[in-house]
């Protein structure tokens, strides 16, 4: 950092001695100034703002101004209209439907110290180490809840079961809670709907005392047009693009960011440092990436305009994200940044030095896509469709993949992820306990929405909440089972550490007539350990089905889905299999495997002369 200021000591709303510093980037206004509840909001006593000509800044003093008042800044725009705007580096905001901006300096003393001496350590980078992380709309998962209060609930409920990680839905202030906090006003601002920002810090500082880390969604894609916010703040377009067909984004109604504008680019990475810095973030996953890289993104003919090569590539945007990537990295080593790219960009985790975009994981959408189409369809149809199953396997290391199942596949008429399987709820959760074992071994990071879980019935709805079950008797299993999952992900070191080496993996069995996948994950050279995945996508038992293995011995059962502890009918193999090379057929090594109808096995192996390597066939 250089001991240069950062963005938000400049800006923004700053408490001192017998009121407040403020600072406001307009470029194009005539004046400025600042009313608030210390000046009763009376536009003849409103504190008057200076202009710096050089920077197009407004700075200025306001006595009597302290720490909870209430303010917006008086814009005469450049069109001769005044306007009341929050403050776009506002640090609190008043719960909407109210929009003033609040004065507030933190007070918060972290005590995770060690946590961040860890992260900071780590080697080998996030494509190396386990995550499987639990995705959260705070203000639903449990209604009424504070920060305070998830400080206790949530994190008991996310270590309990076994998660390395969790993840906001966006916490930034939003004024349309149906949004999800997607559509953005305030870009420093925690909403204060759970309350004020040092109990989101106590939230984040709780979460890291437990060893969970913490991810943060961020949204520079797009930004909500309210009158009072970022749109045409000095009455110009100054953080939108002024041309529509950029700065108007057709699928939300929302505006989008003037990329190339050096001040909008300094907002928009100090945004992203902000919730590092000061929140201890571990992680943003940044939304909406492919709206940003396409020009003609949801646009039809002449709804667009070619980049300066004629190409639909948004230059701007490429040289943001690359810019926001590379800043991170260098000042925070250890915090991971994840795009939600579904638009197949090629090289979106590649570092910027070999002309990637710099992130460290992407979510894998293909996957995501593909392997829902393949579980909504009755068992007895599955056999036509096993290309669904099997096709993520052809791209799964074309990127460092993130495996979603998100809040966007349970929303909308989508179902849940219990209801969308077919059958009877046994069947159901019997199909998405097997879903959620195929998922922690397929090769990726792990990402589970809230109400998963558990087996939420009805699909997701921001203002009801989850409908959570009165005891865990009620969810099939399911709780013990991803307990059992990430404790068996976090110790097997096959499952994490070679996530984006195609040798790492191989795809061993692949049987349509029995939609039955097996594949096995191997760990590092040096420690010849190795996971093998038999998923029986089925709606009968397979018995004694012959399976491919790595190499001869003894194979422990590690975890079977169909256990009778996770609420399954009790098949399996006895704790162990054993695989051994038939010469009389001639075949390779193989076992009998026996697998539960919608249930996963997986069996552990270790060879005690050759490191893990696909490629040879020995592991």
């Amino acid at each position: 950092m250089s001991g240069e200021p950062r963005y938000w000591d400049t800006f923004g709303a700053h408490p001192e001695s017998g009121g407040t510093r403020f600072a406001v980037w307009a470029p194009n206004a005539r004046r400025v100034q600042v009313a608030g509840d210390f000046n009763d909001w009376d536009p003849n006593r409103a504190a008057e703002l200076n202009r710096d000509d050089w920077t197009g800044c407004w700075y200025g003093f306001a006595e009597g101004a302290g720490q909870w008042d209430r303010y917006k800044y008086r814009v005469l725009g450049a069109d001769g209209v005044w306007r009341l705007k929050a403050d776009p580096v506002a640090f609190h905001s008043e719960t909407a439907p109210a929009s003033a901006s609040r004065i507030f300096a933190s007070s918060y003393e972290w005590q995770d110290a060690d946590w961040l001496k860890v992260r900071r350590e780590a080697s080998g980078g996030p494509a190396s180490q386990p995550m499987s992380v639990y995705e959260v709309h705070l203000p639903s998962w449990r209604r009424g809840r504070t920060y305070w209060d998830l400080a206790s609930e949530l994190v008991d409920h996310v270590q309990r079961h076994g998660f390395t990680h969790v993840e906001f839905l966006p916490v930034m202030e939003h004024p349309y809670g149906g949004s999800w906090g997607y559509q953005t006003t305030g870009f420093f601002a925690a909403t204060s709907r759970l309350g004020h920002p040092d109990d989101l810090r106590y939230l984040v500082d709780r979460l890291h005392q437990a060893g969970i880390g913490v991810l943060f969604d961020w949204v520079p894609a797009h930004f909500a047009r309210d009158e009072w916010a970022l749109a045409r703040f000095d009455g110009t377009a100054m953080y939108e693009h002024p041309d529509p067909r950029r700065g108007e984004h057709p699928d939300w109604g929302s505006l989008v960011f003037d990329f190339a504008r050096w001040e909008v680019r300094d907002f928009l990475i100090a945004s992203a440092l902000y919730w590092i810095e000061e929140f201890h973030a571990d992680g943003l996953r940044v939304d909406a990436v492919s709206s940003m890289l396409h020009l003609d993104y949801s646009r039809g003919p002449g709804q667009w305009e070619p980049n300066m090569f004629g190409g639909t590539e948004n230059l701007d945007a490429t040289s943001l994200l690359r810019s926001l990537n590379e800043a991170i990295h260098s000042r925070h080593p250890g915090v991971v940044t994840i795009a939600e790219e579904s638009a197949a960009w090629p090289g979106v985790t590649r570092p910027t030095s070999e002309g990637g975009l710099g992130f460290d994981l992407k979510w894998n959408m293909g996957w995501m896509n593909d392997t829902l189409r393949y579980v909504v369809r009755d068992p007895v149809h599955r056999s036509h469709h096993h290309s669904d199953l099997t096709q993520p396997s052809t791209y799964a290391f074309s990127e460092n993949y993130l495996l979603p199942l998100s809040h966007d596949e349970v929303v909308h008429g989508k179902q849940s992820l219990a209801s969308k399987q077919p059958g009877t709820r046994e069947d159901q959760v019997g199909g998405l306990r097997g879903l959620l074992a195929y998922q922690w071994a397929f090769p990726g990071k792990k990402l589970l929405f809230m109400g998963g879980e558990f087996g939420q019935r009805a699909e997701w709805s921001e203002e009801r909440g989850l409908d959570w079950p009165a005891d865990d008797s009620e969810d099939g299993g399911l709780t013990r089972l991803l307990a059992d999952v990430n404790a068996r992900y976090r110790e097997t070191p096959a499952l994490w550490t070679r996530d984006a080496d195609p040798h790492a993996t191989y795809w061993l069995t692949s049987d349509a007539g029995a939609n039955l996948l097996a594949f096995a994950r191997f760990g590092n050279y040096d420690d010849g350990s190795a996971l093998v995945c038999v998923a029986n996508f089925s709606g009968g038992q397979l018995r004694d089905h012959r399976i491919a293995m790595p190499w001869p011995g003894t194979w422990r059962e590690v975890l079977n889905t169909d256990a009778t502890i996770y609420g399954g009918s009790g098949s399996g193999n006895l704790g162990a299999v054993v695989a051994a090379a038939d010469p009389s057929s001639g075949e390779g090594v193989s076992a009998r495997v026996t697998v539960g109808a919608r249930s996963v096995v997986w069996l552990a192996g270790r060879h005690l002369g050759v490191g893990g390597d696909a490629s040879d066939g020995s592991g």
